[in-house]
């Protein structure tokens, strides 16, 4: 008896991702008998389909999905971190670019918070990186109206029950006072709704600014409010653990054959920038603010542009 999982992906999982259909939708279609895979038109949702599987679409080609992609975006005070709202607020989507394609938020900000918000338009990464499991350090500045001491915090910092609901330690430091307000870096892992605003009610203090300033490795920076910047592939294969097969996709057109030096005759584009430090830093750096290391080995360059020299040997007397 053979019980290997199938391989691919399932096919409304697919359909969903080339913004044919929900992934309801997309099984009623198939039901209804518009999708044909390979040549043969199929009736059941119960189907995997291998990257380079041809796919029609009420007989005509569907557009092939893309591979996974993630975004930094900085999002503004005043803005609903969801696709509509119903009291007719202004949401994140209506911000970003319109050259965007169809992203996903990756967690939530509310109405009055601001900061790093990640991007993506790929559900099942998206459900990935909201994981408690993934267990990521989310870093927010927070500023709090009172003059609160170290002992303050020691309840947060153990657990809180609140009403039967259990939020997690939370990692708490004081950085400044400033008048009648105190400047505060806070870490959780979780980020359940309004997490940090409530938890604050429950020691008596209130939250007047609250800015998320990195979500697990990715930081905020020097982002400004509004912008967006894609990450590359490369670093979401570096701290998301993402191979090769992961940005292949069902439906996609092959990829282009190396020539006789072995290289694609593909023209690549410029690839837009990474933020400052994202592959050069570990978790613990993350987490502890400890700057970037600095690669082994690495020498100054001299003003030819070629590694400076070692001195050899000690220096000679100098010579009246």
């Amino acid at each position: 008896m053979n019980t290997q999982t199938p391989k691919g992906e399932r096919i409304a999982k697919v359909l969903a991702r080339a913004g044919v259909a929900s992934r309801r939708e997309a099984e009623r279609m198939i039901e209804a008998g518009r999708i044909t895979v390979d040549g043969v038109k199929i009736d059941s949702p119960a189907l995997n389909v291998e990257p380079r599987a041809r796919i029609l679409v009420d007989g005509k080609p569907m557009t092939p999905p893309e591979p996974p992609r993630v975004w930094l975006y900085h999002k503004p005070l005043g803005l609903v971190t969801t696709d509509s709202d119903e009291k007719g607020r202004k949401t994140i989507y209506d911000d970003l670019p319109e050259d965007m394609p169809r992203v996903m938020s990756v967690g939530r900000l509310d109405l009055n918070s601001e900061g790093l918000i990640l991007l993506t338009n790929d559900g099942a990464l998206k459900r990935k990186l909201e994981l408690p499991s993934t267990g990521w350090l989310r870093k927010y500045r927070v500023r709090v109206n009172g003059r609160p001491q170290e002992e303050t915090f020691e309840p947060l910092r153990r657990g809180l029950n609140l009403q039967g609901e259990i939020f997690q330690p939370m990692m708490i430091s004081i950085d400044r006072q400033q008048g009648a307000n105190a400047w505060l870096t806070i870490g959780i892992r979780e980020g359940k709704n309004r997490e940090i605003r409530r938890a604050m009610e429950a020691i008596q203090l209130n939250v007047n600014r609250l800015i998320r300033v990195s979500y697990g490795p990715f930081q905020l920076g020097n982002l400004k409010v509004g912008a967006v910047e894609e990450l590359r592939q490369r670093a979401l294969k570096d701290q998301l653990g993402m191979s090769d097969e992961d940005f292949e996709v069902p439906g996609a057109p092959a990829k282009p054959k190396p020539n006789a030096r072995g290289k694609s005759n593909v023209t690549r584009g410029k690839r837009p920038p990474l933020p400052k430090g994202s592959l050069r830093k570990t978790e613990d750096d993350w987490e502890t603010g400890r700057p970037a290391h600095k690669p082994r080995g690495q020498t100054l360059a001299s003003k030819s542009g070629k590694p400076a020299a070692k001195p050899r040997g000690k220096p000679g007397p100098r010579r009246g």
